[in-house]
């Protein structure tokens, strides 16, 4: 379908220098030659078809019955000349046709050479991807990175600070975009670059250098790994899997807001994001109240734009408001159909993305696209990871406990964020659209190996009853009292760490080189405990299988049963907008004008 969109171009401005380079490969010189020659050819073959027709009895000459020799040839001279410029017609279409076939074809490859690509994941991660629905379906994730490479002059000219070229990028911008199983529904959810997590050990593609885990702001695992640490990044902290991801730098986002021919944004006040006494920086963004179409630089410094909007949590609101912006105006340029639209379309984004190595081709870009299309305007919703301040560092955020886990659990669980299901079929979520459990704790398959016995396996339990934003003592003995609870169920080898680890949701963890063999043995502790298989993950760190006991249980031996989120149940530190919805950004006082 992409394919034949790019064939569509091959009489486009760029086509002369595709053919160019068709010459060079000699494919479509090739099928000029062969109309050439099939053009002589036929001309040879025009000439002397009267007098075969003739001899024939067909047109004259002894056997026509009536007319003579002379007057065949005329009537067949008559009758002739319609037949060979029907010839030459059809040969020079057959020129014109494998022409552009074979300019569309070199231009569709030129496109794919634009793309540039990386490794999907370069760090440690244990997260499974989700089991299909009874349609054979499964949610698509993707994380969009925006990274502030100041590597190239245009992006040295667009983001300044030329002092920081040739050092590696941070990831600024980190969104994870949900398609749902059943393509009905998106979701947006942001990660302030400034929010303290666990970054997993990395290994660079590029250079091979090896990144040990650390913890530390987000947006620095980009430097320990490339996108590809990123993901692993997200996924150890979500506990989502994250099928592919796609970055752009300064000049890219420049590039693509030029060729969708602008989006349209809207500040309540009168906004110039530029620096202050005491606080340096600012994007530069000028702009008077009200709504406007921006593009090019300006719409690279509105996405930039931090201090005007109070906090990152304001750049990310923001950002969504450019974001859902663009697909509508999308959608109302026809761009996902107008082969128009889209070859321009290609051009930019093929220039201006770094992708996954497995979504790296024109095709597969347009297979995405075409899924997203069919998400009506008004199911598209976009969020920001509840955060609450860093109390090791007021300049950092960390994930606020419960509510940042009922948004994962609501991904994890492809449970709608919103309630516009015309159908009626999102009531409650869950890949089976009843209540949601099934997905969102999935358990194992039992495609994979058996576990080993109870009384075989070494079990390690943590207390982690403190939580991780500290605001509570831990549970005296929690672990032991666990320990008991696992011994009797046969796991004879379980012991007590006497070190706390503070954690909020509940895990169980295995060492990353058991493979399944681990996680088999791991979803076993945890089904016997209750604690649902979404939160059983692989770990390079650890020796054993190991249960941390988060804050989410303070007592019992058992899991607290957990009750399945419903269809737009976000908590209100989401702050959610629906993407058919318009507004206006508040601009922060001292930086209106």
């Amino acid at each position: 379908m992409a394919q034949s969109s790019v064939r569509g171009e091959g009489a486009r401005p760029r086509a002369p220098r595709t053919g160019e380079r068709g010459r060079g490969d000699g494919t479509p010189r090739a099928g000029a030659r062969r109309g050439s020659d099939g053009a002589q050819a036929g001309a040879r073959r025009g000439g002397g078809g009267p007098q075969a027709r003739t001899t024939s009895g067909g047109n004259g000459g002894s056997g026509s019955g009536g007319d003579d020799g002379e007057s065949g040839r005329r009537n067949g001279r008559r009758g002739g000349r319609p037949r060979r410029v029907l010839r030459w017609s059809a040969m020079v279409l057959a020129v014109l046709i494998l022409g552009t076939a074979g300019a569309g074809y070199l231009y569709y490859r030129h496109l794919n050479d634009n793309i540039a690509k990386g490794k999907r994941n370069s760090g440690e991660s244990g997260v499974e991807k989700a089991d299909p629905n009874a349609d054979g379906q499964t949610p698509l994730n993707i994380l969009m990175i925006g990274s502030d490479s100041r590597n190239s002059d245009e992006n040295v000219r667009l983001g300044g600070s030329k002092d920081q070229r040739g050092t590696k990028p941070l990831a600024d911008v980190q969104m994870l975009l949900h398609v749902s199983a059943d393509r009905r529904n998106a979701s947006v959810v942001s990660i302030p670059r400034d929010t303290r997590v666990d970054i997993p050990t990395c290994k660079d593609p590029e250079t091979g250098e090896t990144y040990p885990a650390r913890n530390d702001i987000i947006n620095v695992s980009l430097q320990r790994g490339g996108a590809g640490c990123t993901l692993a990044t997200w996924q150890n902290l979500t506990g989502v899997y994250i099928d592919h991801w796609m970055m752009v730098d300064f000049g890219g986002v420049v590039k693509m807001a030029d060729a969708v021919g602008g989006v349209e944004v809207c500040v309540r006040q009168n906004v110039w994001d530029r620096p202050l006494p005491g606080v340096p920086g600012g994007s530069g963004l000028k702009m008077k109240a009200g709504a406007k179409k921006i593009k090019g630089k300006q719409a690279l410094q509105w996405l930039r734009t931090r201090h005007a909007f109070r906090s990152d949590l304001g750049r990310a609101k923001a950002q969504h408001m450019y974001m859902t912006s663009m697909i509508r105006t999308l959608k109302s340029q026809n761009a996902f159909t107008d082969s128009t639209r889209l070859t321009n379309l290609a051009e930019a984004a093929t220039e201006s993305l770094e992708v996954s190595e497995e979504i790296g081709t024109v095709k597969k870009l347009y297979d995405l696209g075409m899924k997203l299309k069919s998400v009506p305007t008004d199911r598209f919703t976009m969020t920001t990871m509840p955060t609450v301040t860093d109390p090791s560092n007021i300049n950092h955020l960390i994930p606020k406990p419960r509510d940042a886990d009922k948004v994962w659990s609501m991904v994890r669980g492809d449970v709608p964020f919103d309630k516009n299901d015309e159908n009626g079929k999102d009531g409650k979520g869950g890949k089976d659209g009843k209540d949601g459990s099934a997905s969102a704790s999935p358990e194992a398959t039992g495609t994979g190996p058996a576990a080993a016995p109870a009384a075989g396996l070494a079990v390690t339990v943590v207390n982690g009853t403190a939580g991780e934003d500290s605001t509570q003592a831990p549970v005296s003995n929690r672990a032991s009292a666990i320990v008991g609870a696992l011994r009797a169920k046969g796991f004879t080898r379980a012991v007590a760490s006497a070190q706390p680890a503070p954690r909020t949701p509940t895990q169980v963890t295995y060492p990353k080189g058991s493979g399944a063999q681990g996680r088999a043995n791991a979803l076993s502790v945890a089904e016997a405990l209750g604690v649902p298989g979404g939160q059983v993950r692989a770990a390079a760190d650890v020796v054993t299988t190991t249960l941390t006991i988060g804050s989410d249980w303070r007592e019992g031996t058992s899991y607290p049963k957990q009750s399945a989120p419903e269809a737009g149940d976000l908590p209100g530190s989401a702050d959610a907008s629906n993407g058919a919805e318009k507004g206006c950004m508040p601009v922060y006082e001292p930086y209106r004008y």
